[in-house]
């Protein structure tokens, strides 16, 4: 089976095969509607020869379909068919859940996403188990998201970032009964030493986690159609 892999972010969408890792970037940012993000991934993937396709979605997703539109891009998310927009099977993740897919190994992993939000997502057993835990209250009336997030590092400095990081991923390991924890997303190469309880993590993981999504051993409970 030949998978097309599509990792919509808030300035890129990232576009590959299970055939090739590489991907290939388009633009995205706040104008991107999801009709047009169909249409440019169709256009980019028009010689390509997939059975079905993999999303990773920059916002919460149940049953398989957005929750809520995206922060970062245009609108028409929610309600849109992406089955029928693209003709073929579409499973669709929260996009930190396709990177901690991506990125497990064994037991029972913990996978904080250090983007521009908090994304969150466990895999047990090779079991993908989608979170969202950004929002949580922390501490001082703030939320997980506005300390770890990029706007508590921003505020905080990177010293007071990485002591919080360190923090919120161990108290989250040992609620979550995890054996370890991996930090993927755009912020985590700002880290310049790892607490000894994680693992450095990358974007480029989404890519396999894109292609782990048709095993169907990974599949959450109720993934759904797109």
């Amino acid at each position: 089976m030949r998978i097309l892999i599509v990792d919509v972010g808030g300035t890129h969408v990232k576009v590959a095969g299970s055939w090739n890792r590489v991907p290939e970037e388009l633009d995205s940012g706040p104008t991107m509607t999801a009709v047009q993000m169909v249409q440019q991934v169709k256009a980019l993937a028009h010689d390509w020869n997939y059975d079905v396709v993999s999303i990773g979605y920059p916002g919460p997703v149940r049953n398989g379909k957005p929750a809520k539109e995206p922060h970062n891009l245009g609108g028409g998310w929610k309600g849109m068919d992406f089955e029928q927009a693209f003709g073929k099977p579409v499973r669709l993740v929260n996009d930190a859940a396709m990177q901690a897919l991506g990125s497990y190994e064994h037991g029972r992993m913990l996978f904080l996403g250090l983007g521009t939000g908090l994304g969150t997502a466990i895999v047990s057993q090779g079991q993908l188990e989608p979170l969202e835990l950004a929002h949580l209250p922390y501490r001082k009336d703030r939320s997980y998201e506005e300390y770890v997030g990029d706007a508590g590092r921003k505020r905080l400095g990177r010293k007071r970032w990485e002591h919080h990081v360190a923090t919120v991923s161990a108290l989250l390991q040992e609620a979550l009964l995890c054996d370890y924890v991996v930090l993927g997303g755009g912020n985590v190469t700002k880290i310049a030493t790892l607490p000894a309880h994680c693992r450095r993590g990358s974007n480029e993981h989404a890519i396999d986690g894109g292609v782990r999504l048709w095993d169907s051993s990974s599949l959450p409970l109720a993934i759904g159609k797109a």
